[in-house]
């Protein structure tokens, strides 16, 4: 019983609300640094769609990068940005949570039975949207990306911008990502690296760029916090 009320939409509709709570009051409270701007300054600029990836354990810190690159960037400021989640309870469960944070849901997978997802993110790109994919999610294996990123990038013909983010004030959790959970009162970071650009006879080797550029982004990340707050790269 105790688990069918836990898993009930009612309950999850709360424990939802109140996280989205709590991470806003996290990204409140946190000093945020961006590295790696002129990197993407270019593709953001141009106000062209493009893709954001980054590791399913940095989710929860991950809407701060769409408010410091909407505050920066003013063409982005009319887009919309969709974010590709399960099908499954678990991706209608972040998809409440991210909505607090002006960011859209795209139901699918980039691995599990996810072509409807895909191509309804396909055609969001194709009408000048933005896209956000965690091509390890939704259940790993832990930093493993499926292909599906860099086939949507080249099918679109849009770049891939690898991301991660971090704090000084975090708590790693024993789930089987390792997902990094933000806490209130620290230092944070937010990662760009280079845009990635995927030919459509070149996937494989695409989404190898892509996944480096996704752990060197959280390696920056990583040792920025490591060294209290400052710039390590």
């Amino acid at each position: 019983m105790l688990k069918a009320l836990l898993r009930h939409p009612t309950t999850l509709a709360a424990a939802a609300h109140l996280i989205g709570l709590y991470l806003a009051f996290v990204y409140a409270t946190t000093r945020w640094t961006w590295l790696g701007v002129p990197a993407i300054t270019a593709t953001a600029e141009s106000g062209q769609p493009f893709i954001v990836s980054f590791w399913h354990e940095r989710l929860p810190m991950m809407p701060m990068l769409w408010r410091l690159a909407r505050g920066r960037f003013p063409a982005l400021r009319p887009k919309r940005a969709h974010v590709l989640v399960s099908r499954h309870r678990d991706g209608r469960f972040i998809g409440d949570i991210i909505g607090r944070f002006q960011l859209d849901t795209v139901h699918g997978s980039t691995s599990r039975g996810g072509a409807a997802g895909m191509v309804a993110l396909l055609r969001l790109l194709e009408a000048g949207d933005l896209g956000a994919i965690t091509p390890d999610g939704p259940r790993g294996p832990r930093r493993q990306a499926a292909a599906g990123v860099a086939q949507i990038a080249a099918t679109a013909g849009v770049p891939v911008i690898p991301c991660a983010a971090s704090t000084t004030r975090r708590r790693v959790l024993r789930s089987w990502d390792r997902m990094v959970l933000p806490l209130p009162f620290g230092r944070g970071v937010v990662v760009v690296c280079p845009p990635v650009t995927v030919r459509r006879d070149e996937v494989e080797a695409g989404l190898a760029a892509i996944t480096a550029g996704m752990n060197e982004a959280c390696a920056l990340a990583d040792r920025w916090v490591a060294a209290g707050g400052r710039d390590a790269a």
